[in-house]
């Protein structure tokens, strides 16, 4: 009830407080509010009711499931060569950043085409719409419209009629200091972007009338349906408002598929009024947040929803770092200093994950409850803090360093079926040297390549000699597969917004990187080579079996425009010569739901009928690759109208590696065989892995391995320890784990949610993570939401949710195996 409160009160400020004046049809907003209000349910007992976002003005006749046409065939000359230069490689030096000075010809697909050629997916704030960057006039109504721009002869952004992925739009602000008169709103689609070598300040004015000063979540939709919203390199400032007011600088109630990173938010210091973020406008369900700087202010963050890792944040003078309300949190990289409390843990009904963290001059860095059970689990490790590290209810429990692990909740050993309720227990984490950089785990922040002139990248549409479309019609594969051939290690390829079909796999030598327009730039794969599930052919292949060197790709998506039973989307193969020479940020995988594919109008019946990719990432045993926010999702509602969705994709992470893997705020969602699977692999860090179980399955619906029995090769689970009928047991699995070694797990987040898409009383599926003859695993903080069991040693079972109840099922705060 006090969270309904708080939301209509805050109604009432978007009311009354001026945003209405910002917003078209506020009338709608607050509809669309109230709605929002009485659907919400406390975390303990919410079910996603996912709803779809009305494309009302998409082209249907763009069908490229239909003989894969080439469009263009009279203009497309394959093997002529664009680069007549000798390759020199890559220099550094750079005037301008470079997202700023390249030719920006990226398309929505998918628009209808009465208004496609109107559509601009890059909008400068400054040049396109007069947006004033010196400080000195009110900038704020410029850049809302900017945001709300649709096409010049059609409906704007807030219409509701372009679903979630027709209408993107490339924000840009050049730097320099925007005053802000009033508050701007985001819709889905909308990606703000900075310029990083001279970040561009947002800075409210002394009588800005609203609660926040940007509003993320498109007020339309409910905040789990909140996909494909991004801001980086930007400072807010609410430095000119009273300190005492109360007022939030970013509302961030949006969900996977988002990224907010490289943002500083600046506050009055001493505030007793000012929050930097919050998510208080519905549930969510967020993955990551990522180098951020918190100045000042009473309140970093004050959040509710599911889960989150946050890697590489830093508060300084702030009063209270987090309030961290959610079921599984996990710090990595953060820095406290100067503040009275670090992380406000009371709330976070599950676990919290803090390691690599500093504090300096806090009063206390974690600060709890101790709730006598598996709830509220805390696990600390590599811990550098001057003063109280930890206390529950005012108790100090740990005070300064902690270098090894300390744990706090229900540890369970390998083999033993008695859970250890633990008090504050240190066990040691044996970290391998080809995960660390010095005595931390390896992590990087997200590459903007601002040191790289414009004249270092190529736009792969403009490559005189080898056309590519991105038109989500034409089949560019052969020209995309010169451009890069040709450019490896010379170039940074641009991959401007749009749909890029292929027929064939992409191959992206050594040397290559690659960087799209965020949520905007997809590549997929139709075709019969695409259809052979006992010889998957993978769409984009980066680097060769042996290869060492660079492979980089940033904000791109993975998708297919046709049910593929036999696509693998992307294999690694490359190792780096140093850790983040190959890695993915802001990369993600989409199966249905979505205009574009025939996987969204034709999977309303069975899954049999409906396998739609033989899987989505394949860690070979040669590669070694660092990966940063990826969302893995087979579409169980429909993002662009309301299409029924029931697809089988076979499977979501295989990772073979064993020289260095990095995960990193990744999340693999309703496959049918697994959602991570680690295989002979080792040397792996995880930081939160986020699963949902297919919807579809359970009782009275195909039982796993079906509908892939005839397709398995010899990394699945055979499902051989379930009896044939057994329904619950033949579900997917959210990890295997098999002949691995040396994996570092932080953070597990297993939620099933329904049996054959209705719902389910107590258990909805047996279990959860199955271990088979390896060593050296440790796993902290896995959390469940109604599943038997937690853990399988072979078919032994070790922790069930029954023994170890909290959070929103049950909680194990470490399971160490074979250690």
């Amino acid at each position: 009830m006090a969270r309904l409160h708080s939301l209509c009160f805050a109604l009432f400020c978007l009311s009354s407080r001026g945003l209405a004046g910002v917003i078209p049809d506020s009338s709608s907003l607050i509809d669309s509010l109230l709605e929002v209000a009485g659907q919400y349910i406390p975390p303990l007992d919410y079910v996603p009711h996912p709803v779809g976002v009305p494309y009302t003005i998409q082209n249907y006749s763009v069908a490229p499931w239909v003989g894969s046409p080439n469009t263009h065939s009279s203009d497309t000359t394959v093997g002529v060569s664009g680069n007549t230069e000798t390759c020199a490689g890559l220099t550094s030096g750079s005037s301008k950043f470079w997202y700023e000075a390249i030719a920006h010809n990226g398309e929505s697909s998918y628009l209808d085409s009465a208004y496609k050629p109107n559509y601009k997916v890059f909008r400068n704030v400054v040049t396109d719409y007069g947006a004033d960057n010196t400080g000195t006039r009110d900038a704020s109504a410029a850049i809302q419209a900017a945001i709300k721009a649709g096409s010049s002869n059609g409906p704007d952004r807030s219409s509701k009629s372009m679903g979630s992925t027709g209408q993107p739009a490339m924000v840009y602000l050049p730097g320099g200091t925007y005053l802000m008169e009033n508050s701007i709103q985001m819709y889905i689609g909308t990606v703000i972007v900075g310029d990083p070598t001279n970040p561009p300040v947002l800075k409210a004015s002394s009588s800005i009338p609203n609660d926040h000063i940007v509003y993320a979540k498109d007020p339309n939709f409910g905040g789990t349906v909140n996909f494909y919203i991004g801001i980086k390199n930007i400072v807010i400032d609410s430095t000119n408002v009273a300190a005492t007011q109360k007022i939030a600088l970013l509302d961030w109630t949006v969900s996977q598929a988002t990224q907010l990173t490289n943002v500083v938010f600046k506050m009055p210091q001493g505030s007793t009024g000012h929050t930097g973020l919050t998510t208080q406008y519905d549930y969510n369900s967020n993955v990551i947040l990522n180098d951020l700087h918190f100045i000042g202010g009473a309140i970093g963050m004050d959040l509710s929803g599911q889960q989150w890792v946050f890697k590489n944040l830093t508060f300084s003078g702030t009063t209270t770092g987090v309030i961290a309300g959610g079921t599984n949190i996990v710090f990595v990289g953060c820095h406290f200093e100067g503040g009275t409390t670090g992380i406000d843990a009371s709330s976070t009904s599950g676990s919290l994950t803090v390691i690599d963290t500093t504090g300096s001059n806090m009063g206390t860095l974690v600060s709890t409850t101790d709730s006598g059970t598996a709830g509220n689990s805390i696990i600390l490790e590599n811990i550098q803090n001057s003063g109280n590290t930890a206390s529950f209810s005012g108790v100090v429990q740990v005070a300064g360093d902690v270098p090894e692990t300390w744990v706090h909740g229900d540890l369970y050993n390998s083999g033993d079926t008695t859970v250890k309720y633990v008090g504050g227990q240190t066990v040691h984490t044996p970290r391998t040297s080809a995960l660390l950089s010095g005595n931390n785990y390896f992590l990087m922040r997200p590459p903007n390549y601002e040191d790289y002139s414009v004249d270092q990248f190529i736009n792969i549409k403009s490559v005189t000699g080898l056309p590519v479309y991105g038109d989500g019609v034409t089949d560019d594969t052969q020209n995309i597969n010169s451009i890069l051939s040709q450019y490896a290690g010379c170039k940074i390829i641009y991959f401007p917004a749009g749909t890029y079909i292929v027929t064939d796999t992409i191959s992206v030598p050594a040397g290559s990187r690659i960087v799209g327009d965020a949520y905007a730039s997809a590549i997929s794969a139709v075709g019969g080579n695409f259809y052979n599930a006992n010889a998957p052919t993978t769409m984009v292949k980066v680097g060769n079996v042996g290869d060492v060197g660079v492979a980089q790709i940033n904000d791109m998506l993975f998708t297919v425009a046709d049910v593929l039973q036999g696509c693998k989307l992307v294999e690694v193969n490359i190792a780096g010569a140093s850790p983040g020479d190959v890695g993915l940020w802001n990369s993600h995988f989409r199966i249905g739901g979505a205009a574009g594919s025939k996987v969204e109008t034709n999977c309303a019946g069975t899954p049999d009928s409906c396998k739609a990719a033989w899987g989505l990432l394949h860690l070979t045993s040669s590669s070694s690759v660092y990966i940063e926010n990826m969302w893995g999702w087979t579409a169980d509602h429909d993002l662009d109208g309301s299409h029924g969705q029931t697809i089988s994709t076979g499977r979501g992470l295989l990772v073979e590696a064993t020289r260095g893997t990095w995960l990193v705020g990744t999340a693999f969602e309703h496959h049918t065989l697994y959602q991570y699977n680690f295989e002979n692999a080792a040397n792996v860090f995880s930081a939160l892995q986020q699963s949902e179980t297919p919807y579809w399955q359970g009782p009275g619906n195909d039982l796993a391995p079906a509908p892939w029995t005839d397709d398995l090769g010899s990394s699945d689970p055979d499902w051989s320890n379930c009896a044939a009928t057994d329904s619950l047991c033949r579900m997917a699995l959210f990890e295997r784990i098999r002949g691995s070694s040396n994996l570092f797990l932080y953070g597990g987040c297993v939620w099933t949610f329904f049996n054959n898409n209705g719902g389910c009383n107590g258990d909805c599926e047996q279990n959860a993570i199955r271990v088979q003859s390896s060593r050296g695993l440790y796993l902290f903080g896995t959390n469940t939401k109604s599943v038997t069991n937690i853990f399988l040693d072979d078919d032994l079972v070790v922790a069930t949710e029954t023994q170890n109840a909290g959070g929103w099922g049950a909680v194990v705060a470490a399971y160490l195996y074979d250690t």
